[in-house]
């Protein structure tokens, strides 16, 4: 991705050790780890790019053991999909339709969230769209889906985040994957995190467009979500109408703000 560093670069947390001021030997540290993961140093400039750190304060998912040791290095692993993919629902919305409706998390992450990294999300009131902006991604194969998703959140993990910034992703094949619980506010908009639900597309569309499913689903996805939380349509945005950035990309932009016009899928008020 293109767009410069997020508003609070590293973490708003003034007890991390990658906060603003480090220096340019824990900045080689950090690239250094996300080498050791297999991600290019390319890539590691663009992973989390579109993301902003959270601030900090206890928070744990109810009824769901986190699995975080912050002394342990994450290992590789193979995500073993078991999960199938089931279309969002449209109707008699409920909190049950939004686990059955996407991917669950354990599925493809390695680790849960680390709760001293996050705030709680409280009252959602909108809703921001994002591509990963890492490279083109045009596989529709649920396991390189995963690994994808595995690398992000590895990524901005090594930035000092809780998590993968995002509660939401949609791949090319128009699944829907969950990302960051959604009791944790999110990591993706510098400055404006609160109550805002980040949803990522899996690719680069700078240079790549957007797959016909990828765009109903992300659709489909949006649509339920202003139902379920009473969002207004005009709260619905790009990462680019926030901050200076490409993300997220030129092509799923149009295709956005298509679905925003009237008539459209998520046609604004």
């Amino acid at each position: 991705m293109t767009n410069p560093s997020p508003e609070k670069p590293i973490s708003e947390n003034p007890t991390n050790p990658m906060r603003t001021g480090t220096t340019s030997e824990q900045r080689r540290s950090v690239l250094r780890t996300l080498l050791g993961f297999g991600i290019s140093a390319s890539a590691a400039g663009l992973l989390g790019a579109c993301a902003s750190s959270s601030s900090s304060r206890p928070v744990s998912r109810v009824g769901e053991p986190l699995g975080y040791d912050p002394n342990v290095a994450p290992v590789a692993k193979t995500p073993v999909i078991t999960t199938k993919y089931r279309p969002l629902p449209h109707s008699s919305l409920s909190g049950a339709s939004l686990s059955s409706a996407a991917i669950d998390r354990r599925e493809w992450a390695r680790f849960g969230p680390n709760p001293r990294l996050a705030d709680r999300m409280g009252r959602i009131t909108r809703i921001t769209i994002h591509h990963d902006g890492i490279n083109a991604f045009t596989s529709t194969d649920t396991g390189d889906a995963a690994r994808r998703l595995e690398q992000i959140r590895r990524a901005h993990v090594a930035r000092g985040w809780a998590d993968i910034g995002y509660h939401f992703a949609v791949d090319p094949a128009g699944r829907v994957w969950e990302g960051r619980p959604l009791d944790l506010q999110g990591a993706h908009v510098g400055g404006h995190n609160p109550g805002n639900l980040g949803i990522v597309v899996m690719g680069n569309y700078e240079i790549q467009r957007p797959t016909r499913a990828s765009v109903q689903s992300l659709e489909a996805l949006v649509r339920e979500r202003m139902a379920y939380y009473d969002v207004d349509p005009r709260r619905v945005r790009t990462h680019r109408e926030y901050k200076p950035t490409a993300c997220p990309g030129r092509h799923l932009q149009r295709e956005i703000d298509v679905s925003r016009a009237p008539g459209g899928a998520i046609a604004t008020a």
